[in-house]
């Protein structure tokens, strides 16, 4: 029998703290064999990222390997060599980093540097593994930067990391990982900030260039519908331990660990029964306030956003005198009532943060208005001053994505949590009792005020920033992607505690995310954006029974299943990348600049349609 590419046995790592030692992987064994994917899964700090750094020898001052080997087999039937013996700085171990074994980070805008060209980047890794000339370097990273799928391979060599999407960020930095042809890849959650079909294109990606060049792939996500449409073997982490492993069906289907049944159990899935509740692994139910009315019966919409637009000029490159107009947002309307809580969702770049941006006032649209009914009458947002702007802004609450770059490091829980009481002049006394009612509230302990950021995990640095959004007790909460950058345990918990409150104190919520199964969860009514049209509106259970736009079904299909039995068909995603307003199918179609017409199919139910005047021409 051959032996596999890389045989991990009992691998031990250990990190040497201010309280003592602390094993982060404690015994771990799998293998992965030639042309095939393995999956770790787990939780944030079940040693996934440890192990991988372990295997490429890339750990921290404060770990070290101490038991345990990692026999990698570059060539079949030779001596298998231990990374675990090799020294860090030998060049057989530069050989390999990089060379026989690539990675592919998280975060392609902090593992790219942003002085450096896209080409000189990617060839770099050549240049440092081959002896070629950087005329041929240079030639061989279009074609890597084409085969990744690139829309101008040639152009994308003199560009800068800024002037990327997160999608072709992260498609250099597999062209970068792919360009010397390695036996492995370690992919370290590689979609975890990209949306749906961004997703489903980089999973696609790798899926192909494996198939091409038989390399294995050591997938390291948390992601279970990422797991279940693209690995061979599964090994789920806890506590730096191996709690079950197997082949993806096998564990899909008849899973027999505790931990890993929880785990299938947390993840937002569609066509939940009414009511259901995500489980997480750790259910943290703190005690609700008394119920608020949101309004009386019969009230009219809390906010209305009627045709806004915002247009952009951009320049085509960054040396270039050329420039293109972006309608980021054009002409979008939309209400949301109250108590009630609305679903946004597109890819990036479909105008969501923008409209949100703007009636949030923290830019002006060029067109339309943005009213705000406080119970006294709609007030247009923009036209608000003085008290009446104060006012505004006390009522509308903000839960930002990223819950560790959105709290000042500087500041205690103390401090973030009553900024916004402090700023509106409330005494010493008066901020430490509301801060204490709003740890309560989101589940955290009081004893934790005097902590700073860094002390709190992921799940509870969003807590912390759910709490400041509801400092004021404001009427409407926004939440932009407040879960994306969590792992599937504690996303249910922040989504539980997000529905609980919204019910308890009556907000008014809208939803942002790229993530239908996500939104399905949490909202009553959803909006689809793409280019900055809303192109489809609907309650929850019509848009989920019967969606009518393109675009819709796409990023439907586009959502992975925790379920091998329905995979994504990738072959439909790949031939129907329809994010483009020109390829709709008629009568969606839209010529640029074109906004068409919203065309109401049922009670509720609308789609953007071609203007009805161009229909009876065609």
């Amino acid at each position: 029998m051959m032996a596999p590419l890389l045989r991990v046995q009992d691998l031990a790592v250990t990190f040497t703290t201010a309280s003592g030692e602390v094993r982060a992987v404690d015994g771990v064994s799998f293998d992965v064999a030639r042309g095939r994917t393995v999956a770790l899964v787990g939780e944030s700090g079940s040693g996934k990222s440890v192990t991988a750094q372990a295997i490429l020898r890339l750990l921290p001052k404060s770990a070290r390997i101490v038991g345990g080997s990692m026999l990698f087999s570059e060539t079949p039937g030779a001596i298998p060599l231990d990374l675990a013996r090799l020294d860090p700085s030998s060049g057989t171990l530069r050989r390999l980093r990089g060379g026989r074994i690539a990675m592919v980070f998280q975060d392609p805008m902090t593992s790219l540097s942003p002085l450096h060209t896209v080409g000189d980047q990617v060839s770099e890794a050549l240049l440092a593994h081959e002896p070629v000339s950087r005329k041929e370097a240079l030639e061989r990273a279009r074609a890597a930067l084409e085969r990744v799928g690139f829309p101008d391979p040639a152009r994308a060599l003199d560009t800068y990391p800024f002037e990327l999407s997160g999608g072709l960020r992260q498609r250099a930095m597999i062209a970068m990982a792919l360009i010397t042809r390695p036996a492995l890849l370690i992919a370290d959650e590689p979609t975890t900030a990209l949306d749906m079909t961004t997703q489903a294109g980089i999973l696609d990606l790798i899926r192909d260039l494996q198939a091409d060049t038989g390399m294995a792939v050591l997938m390291i996500t948390h992601d279970l519908g990422v797991v279940a449409n693209v690995a061979d073997e599964v090994v789920v982490l806890y506590r730096g331990r191996v709690m079950e492993a197997g082949g993806r069906n096998a564990l899909f289907r008849h899973p027999r660990h505790p931990y890993f049944k929880a785990l299938l159990h947390a993840v937002p899935r569609f066509h939940m029964e009414p009511g259901e509740r995500l489980t997480p692994i750790r259910d943290v139910r703190p005690p609700l306030p008394e119920r608020r009315e949101p309004a009386p019966a019969g009230a009219g919409p809390v906010l209305a956003v009627c045709d806004v637009r915002k247009t952009y000029t951009l320049r085509a490159g960054l040396f270039s005198g050329t420039t293109r107009l972006v309608h980021a947002v054009n002409g979008v309307s939309l209400h949301l009532m109250p108590g009630e809580t609305l679903g946004l969702v597109g890819e990036s770049g479909s105008g969501k943060t923008t409209l949100i941006r703007m009636v949030l006032r923290s830019l002006d649209p060029d067109s339309g208005t943005i009213a705000y009914d406080d119970g006294t009458g709609p007030a247009d947002v923009h036209r608000l001053s003085g008290e009446a702007l104060a006012r505004f802004r006390r009522a509308v609450g903000f839960v930002f994505q990223d819950p560790y770059s959105s709290l000042n490091p500087r500041m205690t829980a103390l401090e973030i949590v009553t900024e916004p009481l402090r700023i509106g002049g409330a005494g010493r006394e008066a901020r430490y009792r509301r801060a204490k009612a709003l740890m309560d509230m989101v589940g955290l302990p009081r004893s934790s005020l005097g902590r700073y950021p860094h002390a709190f995990s992921g799940g509870q640095r969003q807590r912390l920033g759910i709490a400041r959004a509801l400092a004021l007790e404001p009427r409407i909460l926004i939440c932009d992607e407040p879960v994306s950058a969590l792992d599937v345990s504690v996303q249910a918990q922040i989504l539980n505690l997000l529905r609980d409150l919204q019910g308890a104190l009556g907000l008014s919520c809208l939803f942002v995310s790229h993530n239908l199964a996500v939104v399905d969860y949490m909202a009553e009514r959803i909006c689809v954006m793409c280019r900055g049209l809303v192109v489809e509106e609907a309650p929850r259970a019509a848009l989920f029974r019967n969606p009518v736009h393109p675009y819709t079904r796409t990023l439907l299909a586009a959502v992975p299943e925790p379920d091998p039995d329905h995979p994504l068909d990738f072959a439909a995603l790949r031939r129907d990348r329809l994010s483009d307003p020109r390829t709709w199918p008629a009568p969606f179609t839209l010529a640029p600049g074109e906004a068409g017409v919203m065309h109401e199919i049922e009670p509720g139910h609308r789609v953007r349609r071609t203007a009805k005047d161009r229909q009876e021409a065609a």
